[in-house]
């Protein structure tokens, strides 16, 4: 259900892109991000609650793991309204909102936004654009106008006194760990690195198994691979990739070996070089 609004993860953004960018974008196409402003501790706890049960009407589920639906929604309420937390040596009872970190706290916000969106979605949906969510960050591809869009994004933050929406809107944009880029028409996607990051992974002289350390390799020259759109930019993040596991003391040949067992795994028959 809400898996057509939703994504988890960038390489599912990456496939849903270049499927729509074939027939879609243009060379004046932008792209959006929008930030949910503190959508954990903005949601209201009965309200939360509230489309916590809508969810389960609207799933048609009578019971989970052999509890009834109602004794789920009496435990959810008591847990969203029985947070407490110490600071400076004062207690304080949580009034608004959900404990961050909390597994239900994440359900009940993305209950919350999975209604609150869907006027939006079928708006973007009816001008032949994308919408997609991750928990409390949006991004939207749509050829309307800036200033329209900028409209519409304002009309949005208006359905609802506890959602704000924060935008973004460029030709270039990141979300979640993908680089997104409209190149006079074409969609150029890369691999995208917080600020902060570090190139710091688990260091091969380490006393982990060693199949730990084959799957670090795997899984980032694999992401490379899904993520880059063009071959140039493949070679400059497998060369990253490289280099920040010789930091962490991984030896030349221990990555050759692993990067020639992700394309084999993946039948490419030539080395990508």
């Amino acid at each position: 259900m809400s898996s057509k609004t939703t994504v988890i993860s960038g390489f599912e953004l990456v496939k849903h892109l270049q499927k729509w960018s074939k027939n879609n974008l243009r060379q004046e196409t932008l792209f959006c991000t929008i930030d949910v402003t503190d959508l954990y501790t903005m949601v209201p706890q009965i309200e939360g609650v509230l489309s916590l049960k809508k969810m389960l009407d609207h799933l048609k589920l009578k019971q989970i793991g052999g509890l009834k639906i109602e004794t789920i929604i009496r435990l959810s309420r008591f847990v969203m309204q029985n947070n407490y937390f110490s600071y400076d040596g004062q207690f304080y009872h949580q009034i608004r909102g959900g404990a961050m970190g909390s597994p239900l706290t994440l359900t009940m916000a993305n209950c919350y936004m999975f209604f609150y969106e869907r006027d939006i979605v079928k708006q973007i949906n009816n001008s032949n654009g994308l919408y997609f969510r991750y928990i409390d960050d949006i991004f939207i591809v749509i050829n309307w106008p800036v200033r329209h869009l900028l409209k519409q994004i304002d009309r949005w933050n208006h359905f609802d006194e506890n959602i704000k929406l924060s935008e973004n809107i460029s030709s270039i944009v990141d979300f979640l760990d993908l680089h997104i880029e409209n190149q006079d028409g074409q969609l150029f996607t890369t691999i995208y690195q917080k600020p902060s990051y570090e190139p710091y992974y688990l260091p091969f002289n380490s006393i982990h198994p060693l199949h730990m350390k084959k799957n670090i390799i795997f899984t980032m020259l694999l992401r490379a691979i899904r993520y880059c759109s063009t071959f140039q930019a493949y070679l400059d993040e497998r060369e990253n990739l490289r280099m920040a596991l010789m930091v962490n003391k991984y030896p030349n040949k221990f990555i050759h070996e692993q990067f020639d067992h992700v394309l084999l795994k993946l039948n490419i028959d030539q080395p990508l070089t």
